[in-house]
């Protein structure tokens, strides 16, 4: 993060004498890209590499799914079953180098400590509210909000209601976009956002408790259990530009034009070879001759996957939330037939969804072949009969649903 944070008790200089009733406390410094990226330094209580049990390694296991044809996909995902917490109750979707995308709905609260010691986290909180207990301090959540966790950080979730998250997970940095900082970091006039919009850490809590407390650690492409002696949220300060934070959905500030604005107006979030894009409520194009849809266009070199959070999708039958649609590289996609003709004349839309671009193929899961409609390829063919035997909805009723997304 671009901005300095501090929370707890700090000794006056780096890499000096602090203490606890008269106990040294241990410093460590916590970076990233070597020591030449954001870092920040914590003061534990104990040492951080202290472990009295080791348990066992468990590999990360994916089960691709390979279509028997290249087309574009959408995945009915709302109605999926409730399962393990917030980090067992991951289920991958599509994924690459670059980035894995999973949906979640956990069911059991989490029982120990989770650090990703491979990748940055984004949880896009579909619903539900909580707070994030971290090593930092904790950090609250709602509904709309972006949770952004950098690698290293140990936390668990306590979820208020039901809980349903999209979650990226990037060996890379997830940053915000160079193009809204300026030379010194500060976000620019001109940024959707600003600092004022990004929540860090709340409340530092030390604990001093002692007991057997479990850590699970992703690393290596599996997960490593420790047992810690001691309570893992033992820092009594720290301070750097390296913490987790949220922000949220709703205080992106829309980008609008005379004419439309292409897709990276959208775009809130960059990672390595992937952006993470929302398309919020907004004034439509106000232009007498602009056509308020988005133009067809072919994204060569991307695979582009949206995610419907909320709004009146009425630009296709069958498009709700929850849904996800995947556009992959090599094909044109935009407006299925009538809908740029019907969307003149309108000017705002009030759908919500997040979306996610790659600059290399994605791979898919059997868990999204069985969440896959099977026949949205042909939604851009008028005579082609649906499942069910009615017509494809080119008639849909274009009431500014789908105007920012690439229905």
């Amino acid at each position: 993060m671009p901005f300095y944070q501090r929370l707890g008790d700090v000794p006056r200089k780096r890499h000096i004498q602090f203490r606890d009733n008269g106990s040294l406390l241990t410093e460590e410094v916590m970076g990233m890209e070597g020591f030449v990226g954001m870092e920040s330094i914590l003061y534990h209580l104990q040492s951080p590499c202290r472990v009295m049990k080791i348990g066992e390694f468990e590999e990360i296991a994916r089960d691709e799914w390979v279509p028997d044809a290249h087309a574009h996909r959408h995945f009915k995902t709302y109605g999926i079953d409730s399962g393990g917490d917030e980090i067992t109750g991951r289920r991958v979707l599509m994924w690459n180098n670059d980035v894995e995308i999973s949906l979640c709905r956990p069911k059991e609260q989490m029982d120990y400590f989770f650090r990703n010691g491979e990748g940055d986290e984004i949880v896009f909180v579909h619903e539900g509210a909580g707070t994030l207990e971290t090593i930092f301090g904790n950090v609250p959540y709602k509904e709309g909000d972006y949770v952004v966790i950098p690698r290293g950080t140990t936390y668990r979730f306590r979820p208020e209601g039901e809980q349903r998250y999209l979650v990226f997970e990037t060996p890379g940095l997830i940053e915000i976009p160079k193009r809204y900082r300026n030379q010194y970091g500060q976000m620019l006039e001109g940024a959707p956002y600003y600092h004022r919009d990004i929540h860090p850490p709340a409340e530092l809590n030390t604990h001093r408790e002692k007991g057997e407390f479990p850590v699970k650690v992703r690393v290596r492409h599996g997960y490593q259990t420790y047992v810690l002696d001691y309570h893992p949220f033992d820092v009594v300060g720290w301070d750097g530009f390296l913490f987790p934070w949220t922000f949220s959905i709703h205080d992106f500030e829309p980008i609008t034009g005379r004419i439309h604005q292409p897709p990276p107006s959208h775009q809130t979030f960059q990672g390595r070879n992937f952006v993470i894009c929302s398309f919020c409520p907004r004034k439509l194009d106000f232009d007498p001759l602009a056509v308020p849809i988005p133009y067809h266009h072919s994204n060569l070199q991307s695979e582009e996957m949206i995610y419907y959070v909320s709004g009146n999708f009425g630009s296709r039958r069958g498009v709700e939330v929850g849904s996800i649609t995947l556009h992959p590289s090599g094909l044109p996609h935009g407006p299925q037939p009538g809908l740029a003709e019907k969307s003149i004349g309108m000017h705002e839309t009030t759908e919500l969804a997040v979306m996610c671009d790659t600059f290399h193929p994605l791979k898919l899961s059997k868990f999204a072949k069985d969440l896959d409609d099977g026949k949205y390829a042909y939604s851009w063919y008028e005579n082609a009969p649906d499942v069910a035997g009615e017509e494809a909805a080119v008639d849909g009723d274009a009431t500014g649903a789908g105007l920012t997304s690439h229905l």
